[in-house]
């Protein structure tokens, strides 16, 4: 039965868990209680331990966590549950610690790249993973149901929530258990952007422990300035700040520190594609890249495919979105995967994208070859690649609009096999994302808009 009192609306997961407005649904109070509520229900339902389940909740810095952490926990209290409170620690460190500490699930309340003014809500279960898409349907069922309010604990079996102080010192520990213990970070000139967000603490002790000087950027949060100005999406006063510093790399993290773009010496990007192309050729060559295959999405640029190719590495493609490499990769026993944004996943050291064990991979080839990033970079030569974003009304399925179909054939023909089209619909936003690849420039610039414009003319008024 539908819950009357609750909005119209029948979807609260996206690509990446909730997310939208913070204090605007769905990320209001009532409802993440309500998701607190639910994910407690299945937990209790499924629990077959003698003590009671338990869950962790992590957050980034954002003003609006405050507000969420308690009404997640005190949904999830409601059902029986314990929580224990991190305070703000990244995404991959709460994926590490539900499996390390042996809880039940773990919740982190974090927006990732967007600004302050959004938030949202992941989940973990108890191997550290992201929850699967069938438990997210079930919570969204229950959350627009009455049911819940008929299967909340009694009085003497409410559950309880408490903070724990050595969350981020674990997951700083297992952090630099990604670094070879063969070798230390003296000497290098580091610069570490935080993006004011979840790594502002942990980040700059894993790097300064293992032996680097680190110029820290990024590290002064205030509830407001996380991602503004800084992180993995507005690098340029990390680019600065390598130059400035003469550093040897620059690292910069995102809000909620599963993503890393780099920058060489030079003050040149180092983006995921690139660090796929380093982390997999050095794996090759210590015969440790299991069933020689990398696991990439569809935005990953064509020069890195041509590569590994050459390498006799295999390149294999998901639909955007980290959870779907991560899917991928256990299915098939893989275990180096990623995106070109910066979610880079070492399946062997974590269960989710980690900017930090990222970063550390390419120091450690740095370390073991002994070269600048500038010449580990340059293994990868990127395809002339353009991306248009057109916003839309509604989403409707591409191949039912007349003439969609033949206009991407047409184009996929004159490029032949030195290029490739891929649209999709964004899984956040009411936009359609348009990549076109291809030798010449002001040609798939060309095709890039005739495909925008049939988009616009037929999709603004869907």
């Amino acid at each position: 039965m539908k819950n009357k009192s609750l909005p119209d609306k029948k979807k609260l997961f996206g690509t990446d868990g909730i997310r939208g407005k913070a204090n605007r649904f769905p990320i209001r109070s009532d409802i993440v209680l309500r998701v607190g509520q639910a994910m407690g229900y299945l937990l209790r339902k499924n629990h077959k331990g003698k003590k009671a389940p338990m869950v962790l909740i992590g957050k980034d810095t954002r003003l609006s966590g405050y507000m969420l952490e308690q009404a997640l926990a005190s949904g999830l209290n409601s059902m029986g549950i314990w929580v224990q409170l991190t305070g703000p620690l990244p995404t991959p460190g709460i994926g590490f610690l539900a499996r390390n500490m042996r809880v039940s699930a773990g919740v982190v309340i974090s927006a990732s790249h967007n600004f302050y003014q959004d938030n949202g809500i992941k989940l973990f279960d108890k191997e550290g993973f992201k929850v699967s898409r069938e438990i997210e349907r079930e919570i969204e069922r229950l959350v627009f149901s009455d049911e819940l309010n008929d299967l909340i604990s009694s009085s003497n079996q409410v559950g309880r929530s408490r903070r724990i102080d050595d969350a981020a010192g674990r997951y700083i520990v297992h952090v630099k258990n990604a670094f070879p213990l063969d070798h230390t970070l003296d000497g290098f000139r580091i610069v570490l952007d935080c993006a004011h967000g979840a790594c502002y603490k942990v980040a700059p002790k894993i790097f300064e422990e293992l032996g680097a000087e680190v110029f820290v950027i990024g590290n002064e949060p205030n509830g407001y300035n996380i991602n503004e100005e800084a992180g993995a999406l507005c690098v340029e006063k990390m680019q600065e700040k390598v130059l400035k510093s003469k550093a040897h790399v620059g690292i910069s993290l995102d809000g909620d520190g599963d993503r890393v773009i780099m920058a060489d010496e030079k003050g040149e990007l180092v983006n995921g594609d690139h660090i796929l192309g380093i982390c997999a050729l050095s794996l090759q060559k210590k015969g440790e890249l299991k069933n020689h295959t990398v696991v990439a999405t569809s935005m990953s640029n064509m020069g890195l495919e041509t590569m590994l190719k050459a390498k006799n590495i295999k390149l294999e493609r998901t639909e955007v979105g980290d959870r779907n490499v991560v899917e991928h990769m256990k299915k098939n026993n893989i275990t180096l995967g990623g995106e070109p944004s910066g979610h880079i996943i070492f399946l062997d050291q974590s269960t989710t994208g980690d900017g930090c064990i990222a970063a550390l991979n390419v120091l450690a080839v740095m370390c073991s070859e002994n070269k600048k990033l500038s010449e580990l970079r340059s293994v990868v030569t990127p395809v002339p690649q353009v991306q248009t974003a057109i916003r839309i009304k509604q989403k409707s399925e591409l191949s039912h609009i007349p003439g969609y179909s033949s206009l991407i054939h047409n184009i996929e023909k004159e490029l032949e096999n030195k290029g490739r089209v891929y649209v999709r619909y964004s899984g956040t936003e009411p936009v359609v994302r348009v990549l076109i690849e291809g030798e010449n420039k002001t040609l798939i610039q060309n095709y890039a808009d005739k495909i925008s414009n049939f988009l616009r003319e037929n999709l603004a008024g869907v």
